[in-house]
């Protein structure tokens, strides 16, 4: 494992190498290999020291409205609620409740396991 010190240094040549290696250049050429590999133990690195974290619902249903083309408004409709709920929900101020859960999957399509973090 690299430290951070590597993980850096690294970032950089990458960078240099992108700037030459590209979609026509043989895995066999050098410059491809070594992007490869520094590549690889950069993911590694940061797999372990930057993990990603997972989204809430609150910000999947962001996205989702986002995706819909939904203004708050529109998506209380389509959920079958008020505005100001939604606006609640969307802010933090109220759980969302069992019922309203089961309506997220199914209108707006997010995965129940999502929904149940």
């Amino acid at each position: 494992m690299i430290k951070e010190k590597e993980y850096k240094k690294y970032l950089a040549r990458i960078e240099e190498l992108l700037k030459v290696v590209g979609n026509d250049t043989s895995p066999e050429d050098p410059t491809f290999v070594e992007l490869d590999e520094i590549s690889d133990l950069v993911a590694e690195y940061e797999e372990a020291h930057l993990p990603v974290a997972t989204p809430g619902l609150i910000d999947v249903i962001r996205l989702r409205m986002s995706e819909m083309g939904l203004s708050q408004k529109e998506l209380a409709e389509l959920l079958g609620t008020s505005a100001s709920r939604i606006s609640e929900y969307l802010k933090g101020k109220r759980d969302i409740t069992l019922d309203m859960a089961k309506t997220i999957h199914k209108k707006l399509n997010i995965d129940a396991d999502i929904i149940l973090q």
